[in-house]
C-alpha cells in the first residue's frame, strides 16, 4: 500500500477508535500497535514497552506530576476561595469588578496550577455562585470562568507548554517567558469585556426596574471598609510568596524546571499546612489521590501519543504530510493559517495534550522551513488550543463548568463562552502583527536567540 493509503487508513482508524468511546490513551496506543503489527517488522512489537518508557524517561516530563501536585494542593483547600475573596474586596467598586476579580483569580491560580480544568473548578466553585447571587446572568458568569480557566495552559507553569517544549525541542524557560506577555494581553481583553458586558446587563436591569419596579441584585453594590480590605490582604500574601519563589527559582537560574516544580509542590503543601491546617493524612489523601489520578492519565496519554507519533514517523506518514504542505507552496502567512485551521478542527475532538504530540512531527518541519520562530508559534498554537477548551463538541472547560454549576443550561454556557473565543482570535491577530508581544520578555531575560 502507498504511503498515502497507509496515512488515510491510519487517520480513519484513529477516528474510529476515538469515537468508539475508548479512552484517548488506549485508542492511540491500540492504533499504533495494530499498525506496527501490520506494516513494521514483528520484532518491533517486542520494543513497545521500551519505546514508551524511553519517551517518558524525560527529566522535563518529571515536572508535570509535581506541578499537578501544586495545583491540587491549592485547588482542594480553601486557598482558591480566599484568593477570590481578597480580589473581590478590592475590585468591588469597579463596574463589573466581580467579573474582573474572577479573571484575575483565574490568572493567578493558573500561574500556580498549570491546568485549565483545575483552575475552572477551583475558582468556579466560589466565583459562579457569587456572581449569580449578585445578578450576573448564568451565561456571563460561566463564560468568565471557562475562559479564565484556559489561561492554565498559557501562563507558566503550563503543562501544555512543557509538552510542546519536549516535542519541539525548545527551551522550556524561554517558552514559559514567552507565554507571560500574551497571558497578560488575554487577561486585559477579558477584563475589558467583563466591564462592557456588566454595563450592558446593569443597564438592562435598570430599565426593567424603572418599568416594572422589579429590583435585580446586579443593581446593588457591595461595600467594604478600608479596614476590611486590608484584613483580607494576608490571604493573598501566601499566593504571591509561592508564585514569586517559583519564578525566581526558575528564571533566576537557581533550579531546573523539574526542580522548580518540586519546589512549588513543596511550598504549596507547606502553605496549606501552616495556614489552613491541612497536614493530617485524611486531609492530604484527596490531594495526593487527585495528583496520582491526573498524573497517571496525562502520562498515559503522553506515552501512547509518543508511540503513535513514532509509528507515524516510521511509516513516513508525518514526513509525507509535511512535504505535501510544503509542496502546496503556500505564502508565509497562508501556511500558518492552514496549520492553525487544522489545529482548530482537531480542537473539536481532542485535548491540547494529544494535539501537540500528534501534530508536532507534521507541522514543525514546514514551519522551520518557512523561518517561523518556533517559540512564537508555540504560544500562538497554545492560544488556538485554548479556544478548543471552550467551544463544542469537546470543550473540556464547558463540561467542568457544568459540574460546578449544573443549574446553568449547557446552551447558555456555550453562548457565554463564544465572545471569549472572539477575543482569543483578536489576541492571535495582534501577536501576528506585533510578534514582540511574545518575544520581548524572553529576549530581555535570556537574550535573543541566535537563529529565529
Amino acid at each position: 500500500m502507498s504511503v498515502l493509503g497507509i496515512g488515510i487508513s491510519y487517520g480513519v482508524a484513529t477516528l474510529v477508535a476515538m469515537f468508539s468511546g475508548m479512552p484517548i490513551a488506549f485508542a492511540l496506543g491500540a492504533v499504533a500497535v495494530i499498525f506496527m503489527g501490520i506494516y513494521m517488522p514483528s520484532a518491533s512489537l517486542d520494543t513497545v514497552t521500551q519505546n514508551v518508557y524511553e519517551e517518558l524517561a524525560s527529566i522535563t516530563l518529571l515536572s508535570i506530576p509535581l506541578f499537578i501536585l501544586k495545583g491540587a494542593a491549592i485547588g482542594r483547600s480553601k486557598a482558591g476561595q480566599d484568593l477570590y475573596t481578597a480580589l473581590h474586596a478590592w475590585l468591588h467598586k469597579v463596574p463589573g469588578g466581580l467579573g474582573i476579580a474572577n479573571v484575575f483569580a483565574c490568572a493567578l491560580f493558573a500561574a500556580m496550577a498549570g491546568s485549565s480544568p483545575a483552575t475552572c473548578s477551583a475558582i468556579g466553585s466560589a466565583g459562579i455562585p457569587e456572581m449569580r447571587k449578585r445578578g450576573y446572568s448564568g451565561g456571563f458568569a460561566a463564560g468568565i470562568i471557562a475562559a479564565g480557566g484556559t489561561l492554565g495552559i498559557l501562563l507558566p507553569p503550563s503543562i501544555t507548554m512543557i509538552l510542546f517544549a519536549v516535542a519541539a525541542e525548545q527551551s522550556l524557560g524561554r517558552l514559559f517567558l514567552a507565554g507571560i506577555g500574551p497571558g497578560l494581553l488575554l487577561v486585559t481583553l477579558f477584563a475589558i469585556y467583563a466591564v462592557m458586558r456588566f454595563r450592558k446587563e446593569y443597564a438592562t436591569a435598570k430599565k426593567v426596574y424603572e418599568a416594572t419596579g422589579e429590583n435585580s441584585p446586579i443593581l446593588k453594590r457591595d461595600d467594604y471598609t478600608m479596614a476590611e480590605k486590608f484584613n483580607v490582604l494576608p490571604r493573598v500574601i501566601p499566593f504571591v510568596t509561592l508564585l514569586t519563589g517559583v519564578m525566581i527559582a526558575l528564571y533566576g537560574g537557581y533550579a531546573t524546571p523539574s526542580e522548580t516544580a518540586g519546589l512549588g509542590g513543596l511550598l504549596a503543601l507547606v502553605l496549606i499546612a501552616l495556614i489552613y491546617g491541612v497536614w493530617r493524612p485524611h486531609d492530604l489523601s484527596p490531594i495526593l489521590l487527585s495528583t496520582i489520578r491526573e498524573s497517571t492519565m496525562l502520562m498515559m496519554i503522553i506515552g501512547m501519543s509518543l508511540l503513535y507519533s513514532y509509528v507515524m514517523s516510521y511509516l513516513h506518514i508525518s514526513q509525507s504530510a509535511a512535504q505535501a504542505i510544503v509542496d502546496m507552496h503556500l505564502p508565509h502567512w497562508g501556511l500558518l493559517a492552514a496549520i492553525l485551521g487544522m489545529v482548530i478542527v482537531l480542537g473539536f475532538f481532542l485535548p491540547p495534550v494529544s494535539i501537540i504530540l500528534m501534530t508536532a512531527p507534521i507541522i514543525l518541519p514546514p514551519l522551520r522551513a518557512a523561518h517561523f520562530d518556533i517559540i512564537w508559534f508555540g504560544v500562538v498554537m497554545t492560544i488556538v488550543m485554548e479556544m478548543g477548551l471552550i467551544h463544542p463538541p469537546v470543550g473540556l472547560n464547558i463540561f467542568v463548568i457544568r459540574n460546578v454549576a449544573p443549574d446553568i443550561p449547557l446552551s447558555k454556557v456555550i453562548w457565554g463562552t463564544l465572545p471569549f473565543v472572539g477575543l482569543m482570535m483578536l489576541a492571535v491577530l495582534l501577536m501576528c502583527l506585533f510578534p514582540s508581544i511574545v518575544t520581548l520578555l524572553p529576549d530581555l531575560v535570556m537574550g535573543p536567540e541566535a537563529i529565529r
